[in-house]
């Protein structure tokens, strides 16, 4: 046992911190502050747990995200009283919307010196209002035992709350008294039992193994009904066993699988002979959008980022039949849907049958697509901000994680991205689809281990605190920056021919020197001047440290390609 009893408030947070990490708790993340002091203390001190000081809470509760989703292990938050927890919020609305595990410890002062204009005390109740899988306040710390078997199983439960029954947040406020330094207590006696922690293990996933019996297929008839799988945005914990069992319920009902590149689907593309990656450009084909409708389609996971796919099933009204454990409603056009609240893995394997004719055609236009595109890209020689995708969907190292920033680059990701067997790992903060903690969470993705960030220059600026987390971080990660000077996105959308106000007030160009800005934090910096230098730069990764590889495009050129070409995709091919 790890317990400090030097006084009331280091014996308290000791055992808070020795059942966490008996629950299986592996990283902390600390934020410098006063009245959290007896917390930091007990996690700085603790063996077994890696606990990481970093100065600017928003950035260390992305940091924290990017951990969290990386390993699918809840990861602590610790801050003291006031406002520093308000800046976790934006991680928070992060994490629950797309079920990450976070236990966030926030500090308090004690109920005597609230509402009493006593300094750095505001309400911390409720914090983070309905984001939150489960909140509560701790009690006052004391040494009697009932009153620290009450912690013990308040903790627990709170482990528990942030994986089951589906992952997401879980807030703790915990008030402290004086003294809040680990200074010796006169006084301090208890007969603290030897077994007190004997009973806890690291939860075990429970994930559901039971199969859907008789019948999901029963639901389905392959022989008459046309139908389609999308894989949606996922990131599974297991992901070839995830891609797997994708695979085999599309050959077992002989349909198309239209694979969202924010999923593992598309890097592990020997596993599924019917893998669709062109889907967006084959739906601007008004013939064959007509023509490849289905009357059913099973979705694995979340709605795609495509909005050309989201206009198409709003049209057609398909019955949809949406595979995921989540309670939540995950449709967001509010078509014809049953949900199966279950995974894609539990799902019983049922036997292969012929390919049909609809999924013949479906497989025609993606070879031709596919085609097109990728001959197209090989051939063009200007620093296409959409490219870099391509190129990176075939030159990153085996199995390299990848985070993928919100706004254009998810886009481009899934306009672009060349299925292969590269078993690259995706990761994108899509919960709430924003450009927050972009930086951060990629560090935290990075950590331990080498990784790369396709990213834009807004999304990168808008997090560039994270650097300041470079002293502490353990691993390699390669910044892949597009540089178009604002926000791309923009552009293709309606308000684009609008100006003013729109270069001012929603492109919003920064004109920041990146050089200069890496330079500030020691990190490296190069300019990317041909295709052939970035393939180089990615193909093997660096051990450690943070670099910049910056693609200095033109924002303009680039909306206006993507608007032209994407046409001229669409309407080259024919069945």
């Amino acid at each position: 046992m790890n317990l400090d009893f030097r006084n009331v408030n280091t014996l308290w947070a000791s055992v808070l911190v020795e059942t966490l990490a008996r629950s299986g708790l592996k990283t902390a993340i600390i934020c410098p502050g006063s009245r959290s002091t007896p917390l930091t203390v007990a996690f700085a001190r603790h063996p077994q747990i890696e606990a990481i000081p970093i100065l600017d809470e928003r950035s260390a509760s992305f940091f924290a995200l990017g951990i969290a989703r990386r390993t699918h292990n809840p990861v602590v938050l610790v801050c003291t009283s006031g406002s520093a927890g308000a800046n976790f919020y934006p991680a928070v609305v992060e994490a629950r919307e797309s079920r990450v595990p976070l236990l966030i410890l926030t500090a308090d002062r004690p109920p005597e010196l609230r509402n009493c204009n006593a300094g750095q005390a505001i309400d911390q109740q409720k914090l983070f209002g309905s984001y939150v899988n489960f909140y509560t306040e701790i009690a006052i710390p004391s040494t009697e035992l009932s009153m620290l078997r009450y912690l013990r199983q308040t903790m627990l439960n709170a482990m528990q709350q942030t994986q089951y029954p589906i992952s997401g947040v879980v807030h703790l406020n915990l008030p402290f008294r004086e003294p809040l330094a680990p200074i010796e207590q006169p006084g301090m006696s208890i007969n603290f039992p030897n077994d007190f922690f004997d009973h806890i293990a690291p939860e075990v996933s429970a994930k559901s193994k039971s199969p859907i019996h008789g019948g999901f297929r029963g639901q389905i008839n392959p022989a008459s009904q046309r139908g389609i799988i999308i894989a949606g945005v996922a990131q599974p914990e297991s992901p070839n066993q995830y891609c797997e069992a994708i695979a085999h319920l599309a050959k077992s009902l002989s349909m198309p699988v239209l694979a969202e590149a924010l999923s593992p689907v598309r890097n592990y593309a020997s596993l599924n002979p019917y893998l669709i990656s062109t889907y967006d450009t084959i739906l601007r084909n008004k013939t064959l959008a007509k023509n490849l409708a289905p009357e059913v389609v099973i979705r694995i996971g979340e709605m795609p980022t495509s909005k050309e796919l989201r206009l198409w099933l709003n049209a057609i009204q398909p019955t949809q039949i949406v595979i995921d454990p989540s309670d939540c409603s995950l449709d967001p056009l509010h078509g014809k849907t049953i949900h199966l609240q279950c995974s894609i893995e539990s799902l019983e394997s049922l036997p292969s049958i012929e390919p049909s004719d609809f999924l013949h055609d479906w497989l025609s236009a993606e070879s031709k697509m596919r085609g097109t595109i990728d001959q197209f890209l090989a051939k063009e020689t200007a620093l296409f901000e959409g490219k870099a995708a391509w190129i990176l969907s075939q030159s990153l190292p085996a199995e390299t994680p990848l985070f993928i920033a919100s706004s254009m680059p998810v886009r481009d990701v899934e306009f672009f991205w060349k299925p292969g067997n590269s078993q690259t790992q995706p990761f994108f903060n899509r919960g709430a689809n924003g450009i927050d903690g972009t930086l951060s969470t990629a560090l935290g993705i990075a950590h331990h281990q080498q990784a790369v960030m396709l990213t834009g220059d807004l999304a990168l600026l808008h997090d560039t605190n994270g650097f300041l987390i470079r002293s502490h971080f353990k691993g390699h990660l390669t910044i892949v920056l597009i540089n178009n000077n604002g926000g791309g996105i923009f552009g293709m959308l309606p308000i684009a021919p609008f100006d003013p106000p729109f270069e001012e007030f929603f492109a919003t160009p920064q004109n920041i020197d990146f050089s200069k800005l890496c330079q500030t934090y020691d990190i490296k910096h190069e300019i990317i001047e041909h295709w052939e230098q970035l393939r180089d730069r990615i193909q093997s990764l660096p051990d450690h440290g943070i670099r910049v590889l910056e693609l200095r495009t033109d924002r303009h050129h680039d909306a206006n390609w993507r608007k032209t070409n994407f046409r001229t995709f669409a309407d080259s091919i024919e069945l």
